[in-house]
Parts: C-alpha cells; structure tokens; sequence
C-alpha cells in the first residue's frame, strides 16, 4: 500500500485535518464502484482537494475484498493519491497531476 503523506500546500494540509476528524463524504455501498460513485469523489477532490470514503458492511460482504485494495483501485480511477486507511474509512487527496 501506497501511502503518501508529504502534502506541500499549506491549504489542503488544513483540509485533511478537518477531515481527519470530520464527518465521511462518500460511502461504499453495495453498487459498489460504479461511474457515478468515482463522477462524484472526483467532483469532491476537485472542489474540495480531500475526500473521506467509509466502505460499508454491504459491499465487504458482496466483494469480500480488502479496504486497502478498495482504496488502491478507487485513487487509481480517480487520479488521486491515497493519503490514508482507517479500519473501513479511507482519504483520498488530490494529486498534482489529476483534475
């Protein structure tokens, strides 16, 4: 797992601060990855630079897949970097050259 913490802007540090200990933007349900689900985090990376992912219960039963890989996959579509794992939550951040 890939895994980068080196942010260089001093703004989207303080954003995943704020959502370390915020609320989740996106939930991981039983669609699973669908083009609306990774339409609407890359419309939050691209307003916001950080998006928080809880994985739901639905999904780790249907697809039996780790969160790590779930996260691995959804910052590869997305163009992002995966700043983070949790348990079943994840952080994606944008990348320099996404969006």
């Amino acid at each position: 797992m890939r895994v980068d913490k080196k942010i260089s802007s001093k703004n989207l540090r303080e954003r995943v601060k704020e959502r370390l200990a915020g609320k989740v933007d996106v939930q991981l349900g039983k669609n699973g990855i669908t083009e609306e689900f990774i339409r609407e985090v890359k419309n939050r990376l691209e307003k916001h630079g950080v998006v928080k992912v809880r994985v739901l219960k639905s999904i780790r039963k249907t697809l039996g897949v780790e969160v790590e890989k779930l996260a691995e996959d959804i910052a590869e579509k997305t163009q992002s970097q995966l700043y983070g794992v949790r348990g079943f939550t994840f952080m994606l951040i944008r990348s320099n050259k996404s969006l």
